[in-house]
């Protein structure tokens, strides 16, 4: 249950740390998990943080993606209407907008993008984002565009030539990395023009089940050196190898080859036969020693299979461990899906519609040593095990966007209550 607590504002003093810290480290690419943060954030979030509202337009609005410039956040997903944060304005945005960082005022950036938005790629004065559209400000752009970072201004230049979605993208070593639907599944594209470099071509092939939907790379994480990549989504094959569900890829200087580590047991099918597409999201640590996995699927289809079958869970594996036999360890939510993590190194943050974790023996129900930690959740990247942090919010489907930054965390989902307070698509716990 949602804890219900009196609305608190943050002190003076942290929001002048929160502000420092937005200001003082301007991201230039996606930020991810791999911002290291030396404690846990506060449970209690900010007051200041704009809302997706549902309307006549879209009756479930979600946050999908977030990206920073400066003080500048920008955030996507699916909506056509935002409030300010006591909920007394609304103004219009096609599901992509910005606001300030540090006191939630809504910029006028407004792109007119016609289907949902699913990855933002800031770089310099420009944002790349990537999703389920096809126009962009009336022109068309399927699934990728480049904008104007302040005006929002479609740059004419940057016109690549994709049929699909695009759910992953991220700037590594100068190319702009993609995954999705289209042809090729990943690719490294030239960030000016949008056209394909040639750097990535693995032969991702084959779909896991016949009711998995179409072949493809969901997500993508990449470590802190840039070298190492491991993907999720429908496939079966990569170059040519049997790579069901994950991959490894190693990013060369002049080309990407497919990396030696593979985890068998990934192609386990969990008790839910309907979702055989199991995996939604993967991060690096801060020191690129491992990276985590979460999914869904609902429990293990078998008891044997508990600690190694990815159902319903969050696992750590070892970036370096070629051929495990099992994760690191296997945190279990008993039945509830997980759609996000991002890693800090005092923390795994973990977002879904679950209930509990540290529930192995559950199935739909509260085991041996489960924690309640309703829609979202800490784990210690150690042990293994849920930390006490636990603010809980709304567990709809569940969010699907962690954004780490050096002053905390933002939470994007399809939630309107976040710690028992009206946070409707968009909390920020700050790192005070």
């Amino acid at each position: 249950m949602i804890r219900a607590r009196n609305r608190r504002f943050l002190a003076p003093a942290a929001l002048v740390a929160v502000a420092a810290l937005a200001s003082a480290v301007p991201l230039t690419g996606q930020a991810s998990a791999q911002i290291a943060l030396a404690k846990v954030v506060s449970e209690d979030p900010a007051n200041f943080t704009p809302n997706v509202v549902d309307d006549a337009a879209v009756s479930d609005a979600a946050v999908y993606a977030f990206g920073q410039i400066g003080g500048t956040m920008y955030a996507g997903g699916t909506f056509h209407t935002v409030s300010n944060s006591t909920r007394t304005v609304t103004t219009s945005r096609s599901n992509l907008m910005s606001f300030s960082a540090t006191t939630g005022a809504l910029t006028s950036f407004a792109p007119a993008v016609n289907g949902p938005v699913w990855a933002i790629v800031p770089a310099g004065s420009s944002i790349y984002v990537g999703g389920e559209f096809t126009t962009v400000n009336g022109v068309t752009r399927r699934a990728l565009a480049k904008l104007d970072a302040t005006t929002g201004a479609l740059d004419p230049q940057f016109n690549p030539v994709l049929f699909g979605k695009v759910t992953e993208a991220r700037i590594v070593n100068g190319r702009l990395l993609i995954g999705g639907t289209f042809k090729g599944k990943l690719l490294a594209l030239d960030p000016a023009t949008g056209k394909d470099t040639g750097y990535i071509n693995l032969g991702i092939a084959g779909s896991v089940a016949s009711n998995a939907g179409p072949e493809r790379v969901y997500k993508f994480a990449v470590n802190p050196a840039g070298t190492r990549l491991v993907a999720i989504g429908n496939f079966t094959t990569v170059s040519g190898q049997s790579r069901p569900r994950i991959f490894m890829a190693t990013l060369g200087a002049t080309s990407t080859t497919l990396n030696a580590w593979n985890y068998g047991p990934a192609a386990l099918r969990c008790a839910a036969s309907s979702i055989p597409e199991q995996l939604r999201d993967v991060d690096f640590s801060p020191d690129g020693a491992y990276f985590v996995v979460v999914d869904t699927g609902f429990v293990p289809a078998s008891t044997s299979q508990i600690g190694t079958a990815l159902c319903d869970s969050a696992a750590r594996f070892e970036t370096e461990t070629a051929s495990p036999s099992r994760p690191t360890w296997i945190n279990y939510t008993g039945g509830d899906t997980l759609h996000s993590v991002a890693i800090t190194g005092s923390a795994v943050y973990v977002q879904g519609h679950q209930r509990w974790l540290d529930n192995a023996g559950g199935r739909d129900f509260a085991g041996p040593g489960a924690v309640a930690r309703q829609g979202i959740g800490a784990i210690d990247p150690t042990s293994g095990k849920a930390l006490s942090w636990n603010p809980g919010k709304s567990r709809d489907v569940g969010g699907k966007e962690l954004f780490v930054t050096p002053a905390g965390l933002w939470v994007g989902s399809d939630g309107k209550l976040f710690r028992g307070e009206i946070r409707s698509g968009i909390a920020f716990c700050p790192l005070v």
